[in-house]
């Protein structure tokens, strides 16, 4: 029996030493650089987002239309946390990153993925502003300004959420007079509804009891490859824009709309987003890649803004919304060194785009740009959709 012992104990060991000589670390690098899609063709458990925050319950929802496409969606933050649409094939393909569970969510630095953005998207420069002749200091959480609403920004609340249909989620959140720095008990409305053509529709709403500052929008973070392919270089990008805010060294607009004729920035005509992204510019040297808001030829539902497709899932993101700036963000500060997203799956550098709808950033600040005051008596009210087809 002692003989037998240790003849099965030489078997294991060889076996574990054959195992680990050919898991080849190389192979699994191969296959990180491999353009084909990846998917996810079902969504997190639902069980990994429910939680007691703040004294709220965190729960996950799910949409579904009669066309294939599935939304999954916390009240966490009012996060868009997968998205699936089928690809060339019939294919449920998931668009959009994002985490299995709940903590993920909550750690820090976390990149607000698919986070309704809010008291205010973007940038204010060093937090600060005035209104009716008071000025106004906000948390400061990047750098030396206030970005997606500082500390306390609505990416990080529990919204009260009532699911009005299979396909329909409406999100609230009252936001208290001077959270995170802001004027105002702010009631703010968010109605997610996925049509039969594929179009996910946003819906935002708010109103005041002071005068305050408002500019939504969503943090929803795409690669039409997949979520969990290594790039979005590949994916083909047109905006209907032609100018853009150049920023400074701290990403915030120097006040000018800069024509994207002749720049890296000119995306009127398709082109792939990695075709200029590192190409010599001031501009790309400050985003350290694209991180700029593109002043909109049109924003009134019937135009889209903006057209991405992917020639390996072959599906086609269309933009629609009635703000009038876009901002582009290519996934710049994405390191992939943890492996913690949808999937076990590594968001790398560049993984994933955003197209963010919105009011242009530290218009507070720059009298020159569209107003984002609120005041009492007043409805914010804006549509953004974003339309997936093959």
């Amino acid at each position: 029996m002692k003989n037998n012992k240790n003849l099965l104990m030489m078997l294991s060991c060889s076996a574990a030493l054959f195992a680990a000589c050919n898991g080849n670390p190389k192979k699994t690098d191969s296959t990180v650089k491999d353009s084909t899609s990846v998917t996810t063709q079902s969504i997190p458990d639902s069980a990994n987002f429910e939680a007691d925050v703040q004294g709220q319950k965190a729960k996950l929802f799910t949409l579904k239309n009669n066309s294939g496409a599935t939304v999954a969606v916390t009240n966490y933050g009012g996060r868009l946390v997968s998205l699936l649409v089928p690809d060339k094939d019939g294919k449920a393909t998931d668009v959009i990153l994002g985490y299995d569970s709940l903590k993920s969510y909550q750690k820090p630095k976390e990149p607000y993925f698919g986070a309704i953005i809010g008291r205010y998207g973007n940038r204010i420069a060093k937090g600060k502003f005035t209104l009716d002749g008071k000025a106004y200091q906000l948390d400061i959480n990047d750098g030396v300004n206030t970005l997606h609403g500082g500390f306390n920004g609505f990416y990080g609340k529990v919204f009260a959420a009532k699911q009005l249909s299979a396909s329909q989620l409406e999100l609230t959140y009252v936001s208290k007079d001077g959270e995170g720095g802001y004027p105002g008990n702010l009631t703010a409305t968010v109605v997610y509804t996925l049509g039969d053509d594929n179009a996910l529709k946003i819906e935002y709403k708010a109103t005041t009891d002071k005068t305050t500052i408002v500019n939504l929008t969503n943090h929803a973070y795409f690669n039409l490859n997949g979520a969990g392919n290594p790039t979005i270089t590949d994916n083909v990008l047109q905006i209907n824009a032609d100018a853009f805010l150049p920023v400074d060294t701290t990403l915030i607009p120097t006040g000018k709309l800069q024509p994207v004729k002749g720049t890296p920035f000119d995306f009127t005509t398709s082109k792939t987003i990695g075709k200029d992204i590192d190409v010599a510019d001031e501009q790309l040297k400050n985003g350290k890649g694209y991180d700029h808001n593109f002043v909109l030829n049109k924003h009134d539902l019937t135009t889209p803004v903006a057209t991405v497709k992917s020639t390996v899932t072959g599906i086609t993101l269309e933009v629609f919304t009635e703000e009038p700036g876009l901002q582009f963000y290519s996934g710049n500060f994405l390191t992939g060194e943890t492996k913690d997203g949808k999937g076990g799956k590594a968001y790398p550098h560049r993984s994933a785009f955003c197209l963010e709808t919105q009011h242009f950033p530290d218009a507070p600040n720059q009298p020159a740009f569209a107003s984002t005051v609120l005041k009492p008596g007043q409805t914010y009210h804006t549509v953004t959709i974003y339309k997936f087809s093959k």
